[in-house]
């Protein structure tokens, strides 16, 4: 017995020995590799509006009716990006993207307006790139002012709900 007890002895201090001195560790081997992580960042923008309401026109006064109304884009950072305005949705005979010739309606009956990129209502918003509003994308959301105006004097509109709809586009 005395044998067997010296051999488990024996035993228990080599290990005990391998383990301390780091034998155990160099039973283990290691390799590394690079794991390479990459995305590519695309242009991207989002517009939404904010109506441009005119209230009470009276056709009679000569007096013009301003209002504003807000095209908001949150464009990637540094995104060349044009916003444009397009002709409404019910445009005069010889509207075009350029000079364009915007028309509220009852549905029968029109008022001219037009929609403005300053606050001097004199650089018409249009829906091509001589008239567009360009900026660079922060990442943030920007607001960028509608300017409208209601010409005065239009006397042969009938009192009623006049409307239309302008597609505001984004461009990057």
């Amino acid at each position: 017995m005395s044998t067997k007890t010296f051999s488990l002895r024996k035993l228990t201090l080599a290990s005990t020995v391998a383990l301390a001195t780091g034998w155990g560790a160099m039973a283990q081997a290691q390799e590394t590799a690079n794991l390479d992580v990459s995305t590519t960042v695309v242009a991207s923008c989002t517009i939404g509006t904010t109506a441009l309401t005119f209230g009470d026109y009276d056709p009679i006064s000569p007096s013009d009716l301003d209002s504003t109304g807000t095209v908001t884009v949150t464009c990637t950072q540094d995104a060349a990006v044009a916003i444009t305005l397009g002709q409404g949705a019910n445009p005069g005979g010889t509207s075009t993207d350029a000079e364009p010739e915007r028309r509220l309606t009852d549905g029968v009956n029109f008022l001219t307006y037009s929609l403005f990129s300053d606050a001097g209502r004199t650089v018409v918003w249009t829906n091509e790139a001589t008239g567009d509003v360009e900026t660079t994308g922060t990442g943030a959301a920007e607001d960028h002012t509608v300017f409208g105006r209601v010409d005065g004097g239009q006397s042969t509109a009938p009192a009623g709900a006049y409307t239309d709809t302008v597609v505001a586009t984004v461009t990057f």
